[in-house]
């Protein structure tokens, strides 16, 4: 009796798999980056074109973002850009559809995440960066953008007075040059005996 209840409940799993697996396959609905954790800020590993097949492992329980696998690829997409079939329809991954679809919800391991995922990626090597979290390294890039904006910006007015100097030395020239030339207008010539430029005189 035992043997013929265990290996009733061994068919029904074997039957169930297929669904478990069929509902854990999702689909792009645009074209979506495939980030490398759950938010636009962290590094795109690629982009999953519209209407290409994902691998659902699972999503986030406060966050709408779900980790997925296109082709040999690992990472995060929005629940809004990803669709699966429930009840024959295709509705978008929303945490009251996780159950029903047998997706679990998951957390985010930095560490172990982009130790299997990205060791090859040359974002990889700004994980220290990356660890604290994307609104850190997000504040990060905003102070490095505000000091080379200031350095810019003394670079310019250092550019800026060096050429009004020079237009200045030239303007001084020109106008020395000018002065020179008027003088030696206004020269008298000395006459000579039989000098025809004092004819007049």
């Amino acid at each position: 009796m035992k043997d013929a209840f265990f290996r009733a409940a061994a068919v029904c799993a074997l039957l169930l798999v297929p669904a478990v697996a069929k509902a854990a396959q999702g689909f792009a609905t645009a074209n979506v980056n495939m980030r490398s954790g759950p938010s636009t800020r962290y590094p795109a590993v690629t982009v999953i074109p519209a209407g290409e097949s994902v691998e659902i492992h699972g999503c986030l329980a406060d966050l709408p973002w779900c980790d997925v696998s296109f082709y040999s690829g690992r990472g995060w997409v929005a629940g809004r850009y990803v669709q699966a079939i429930y009840r024959s329809n295709r509705v978008y991954l929303e945490p009251e559809y996780y159950r029903p679809l047998g997706i679990p919800t998951v957390v985010f391991q930095f560490d172990g995440y982009w130790d299997r995922n990205y060791r090859g990626r040359d974002f990889y090597r700004d994980r220290d960066r990356w660890r604290r979290g994307p609104d850190w390294a997000g504040e990060r890039d905003r102070r490095d953008w505000e000091r080379q904006r200031a350095w810019d910006r003394r670079e310019w007015e250092r550019r800026q007075v060096s050429e009004d100097r020079r237009e200045w030395e030239r303007d001084r020239d020109d106008e020395r040059r000018e002065r020179r030339r008027d003088n030696e207008m206004r020269v008298v010539p000395e006459c000579g005996f039989d000098d025809r430029l004092c004819e007049n005189d």
